[in-house]
């Protein structure tokens, strides 16, 4: 073997794919280098004809992905500058998420897998969030993911590509889904969270006192349910003897205190596993993440359990499509591609051995 070659076997080309995202109302397509080089990163929302609904029709978001994704897929290739012959391999979100649009997604990526021939990868939504930290920031296994979004709250030990331990998830409604239920009950439209969190920069606290559920308890799992009635009771009680903001602030401290308590405990929990508690590191994902007072608690909750908090830029904590083509690069460098076969899925838990929460059937 030449210097030359031997130079070029140890420094192999990176892996280049593109990931397609269409599990709920963002149509979304992106090219990402196994380098961490994200060459595009085109999103389409149709979060505007929801807003009139009060939030996500299943059927007018399959409709908004049929409509859109081929447009979006050109767009991303030519924002990378880069043809089909460049491409190594085609994924797409198989999970969970609104099935009309998860199989508009995955329809898609198969048929572009195969007239294109190249591998293809049926990627699970919520480990493409779990990985971008990877992507971002370049972080070792196993850490601390706290994914939180408008359909799922947990709280899962990263263990590697595939490789998931959860230590708690949501009894009920995901703190997201609290945020847009809640927005709705106040007047403030969808999405919910930036609108929650815009109007309690105007607002007290402390005007009234909603609870914490499970705050202190002995496991990891959230129960928002509880926290969504317990405002809307006191809207009707109270009406507009608050103000909107005092209502959004009041809510988003009991979010923001829920969370943090959890975390807490979780953190304690995933420090047995001894590789993680060589270097703790506690990841947040998802569009929950964006919220900035959720993420100085968090930053504090980190660091008085001597752990680092890595958040990804916001927008790769919302839903998009790089997050989904650097999972596929981290299959494609271990040579694990999908079958063509594979049946999209409107639940897909990252851990398929995790027992449900106490009180509650299945939920991934």
């Amino acid at each position: 073997m030449t210097a030359h070659d031997e130079k070029k076997h140890k420094n192999p080309a990176p892996i280049t794919i593109l990931g397609l995202e269409s599990s709920c109302d963002e149509t979304a397509a992106a090219i990402v280098r196994s380098d961490t080089t994200i060459l595009s990163n085109v999103i389409a929302s149709s979060s505007e004809i929801h807003a009139s609904h009060g939030g996500v029709v299943p059927e007018i978001a399959a409709r908004a992905h049929l409509d859109t994704l081929e447009p979006v897929v050109r767009h991303a290739l030519q924002e990378a500058g880069i043809t089909w012959d460049e491409i190594d391999g085609v994924a797409a979100t198989a999970g969970p998420g609104l099935i009309g649009g998860v199989l508009v997604g995955t329809v898609a990526a198969k048929a572009m897998a195969q007239f294109h021939d190249k591998p293809y990868y049926a990627i699970n939504h919520l480990e493409g969030h779990a990985l971008t930290a990877r992507l971002t920031d370049k972080v070792a296994f196993p850490y601390l993911l706290l994914l939180v979004s408008g359909g799922h709250t947990q709280l899962l030990l990263v263990k590697d590509v595939g490789s998931y331990e959860r230590l708690g998830t949501t009894m009920d409604d995901a703190a997201g889904e609290l945020f847009d239920k809640s927005a709705k009950v106040l007047g403030l439209g969808y999405p919910g969270g930036p609108a929650i969190e815009k109007s309690a920069l105007n607002g007290n606290p402390k005007a009234l006192r909603l609870p914490r559920p499970l705050k202190g308890a002995d496991h990891c799992h959230f129960s928002f349910s509880g926290l969504k009635t317990a405002l809307a009771q006191a809207v009707e009680k109270y009406g507009d003897a608050h103000e909107v903001a005092d209502y959004a602030a009041a809510l988003q401290d009991a979010i923001t205190d829920c969370l943090g308590d959890r975390v807490t405990k979780a953190l304690a929990i995933a420090k047995q596993n001894a590789a993680f508690a060589k270097d703790p590191v506690l990841v947040v994902a998802g569009g929950v993440a964006a919220n900035k007072k959720i993420a100085e608690t968090l930053d504090k909750v980190a660091s008085n359990a001597q752990a680092r908090l890595i958040v990804p830029p916001a927008a790769l904590c919302t839903d998009n499509a790089a997050m989904i083509a650097w999972a596929g690069t981290e299959y494609a460098s271990r040579g694990q591609p999908s079958s063509r076969d594979f049946a999209p899925r409107p639940r897909w838990p990252l851990d398929e051995s995790a027992a449900p929460p106490p009180g509650r059937g299945v939920r991934p």
